[in-house]
């Protein structure tokens, strides 16, 4: 029976920027870390102390997307759980090149460590940036990107072999452009509660496949339920209206807080969005405000200078789906992952 790693493990083909390292080793380069380091480094050198003490669980900060940033404890074994479901699904070997380019602040940049200890990647630590790929010409067998460095990057991506994309949806438009590319791109759906991603879909593709060890189901709402016994003890309830394909693969509509009803009419924002994609070369997204006569009304934001639109812009949308007015807004605001805020703009 093959033994599951402990989180005190470091496999012995893990390598950090061409080093091969122990966990004594990497307890001293942590404390260089957080003594000389940049912000980045820092950030990495907490979690290096953090990861490797006595207690069994660790603090993970959330995103704040959806609600305010806060604090959760993870296990440290579920984390280690996780990054083997990943390495089992992406067939991930001991020694595989790995570009870590994402801030170590969030879990998706812990979670890359995690997966280089346990699976025995040969790490490359880069400084988180809008494009990693600037001065970097080497090649990896696998990476992990938010959707703007992968916009930023797409020169260079070929010469990743297995990209897996997450921390914010893909948009049509970049997906369009992602699926020229050789290489193997993969969209990620899951969040900090679940240790980053659960699922996954090749660019392209409808149906998201969860990881080994997950089932899912949804609930009366339609939101998607993840059962995912070695990641949570706790069943995950999201706010996420799916449709299930099989006890493994679902469609992801929309998230059910983003739903608009406008004068009895429930709209998904989601679903207009995709329609709009190839219309619009800039960031947007549509959302309800206030309405005395609706209720909500349905209105488009859209990133940059004001500008005119061709008459036939909304031809693609149902007769409900129509925006009743358009806001441009210069920039619009993120979280550190890269996701829009859209309730900010939503109180301005």
């Amino acid at each position: 029976m093959k033994t599951i790693p402990t989180y005190n493990s470091v496999h012995h083909r893990f390598r950090l920027n061409g080093f091969h390292l122990d966990r004594d080793d990497l307890c001293r380069i942590a404390y260089s870390f957080i003594k000389e380091g940049d912000d980045y480094e820092k950030h990495c050198g907490l979690f290096l102390l953090d990861w490797f003490d006595d207690k069994p669980d660790i603090e993970i900060n959330t995103s704040g997307t959806t609600g305010v940033p806060k604090t959760i404890r993870v296990s440290k074994q579920a984390m280690v759980n996780s990054a083997l479901a990943t390495g089992y699904f992406f067939d991930l070997q001991p020694g595989d090149r790995a570009l870590h380019c994402l801030p170590t602040k969030f879990i998706a940049g812990k979670m890359m460590f995690v997966r280089g200890f346990i699976l025995g990647l040969d790490l490359d630590f880069e400084v988180p940036s809008a494009n990693p790929l600037k001065y970097n010409d080497n090649r990896y067998d696998f990476a992990a990107l938010v959707p703007l460095q992968a916009e930023n990057s797409l020169e260079g991506l070929e010469r990743l072999k297995k990209i897996i994309i997450g921390g914010a949806k893909i948009n049509p438009i970049l997906e369009k452009k992602l699926e020229k590319i050789p290489s193997k791109i993969y969209e990620t759906y899951g969040m900090t509660e679940t240790i980053t991603h659960i699922a996954a879909k090749r660019v392209g593709e409808s149906a998201f496949t969860v990881l080994p060890n997950v089932t899912i189901s949804y609930d009366d709402h339609n939101c998607l339920v993840i059962h995912a016994p070695r990641i949570s003890r706790d069943v995950i309830v999201t706010n996420d209206l799916v449709e299930l394909v099989n006890e493994n693969q679902f469609v992801f509509l929309g998230r059910r807080d983003n739903i608009v009803n406008s004068g009895g009419i429930k709209l998904i924002p989601e679903q207009i969005e995709a329609k709009l994609a190839d219309r619009i070369d800039s960031r947007f997204f549509v959302a309800g405000i206030p309405d005395e006569t609706l209720g909500e009304k349905l209105v488009l934001f859209v990133e940059g200078d004001q500008r005119q639109f061709p008459e036939d812009m909304f031809s693609s949308l149902g007769k409900y789906e129509r925006p009743k007015e358009t806001r441009f807004v210069p920039e619009f605001p993120e979280t550190g992952s890269g996701k829009i805020m859209r309730r900010e703009l939503l109180v301005r």
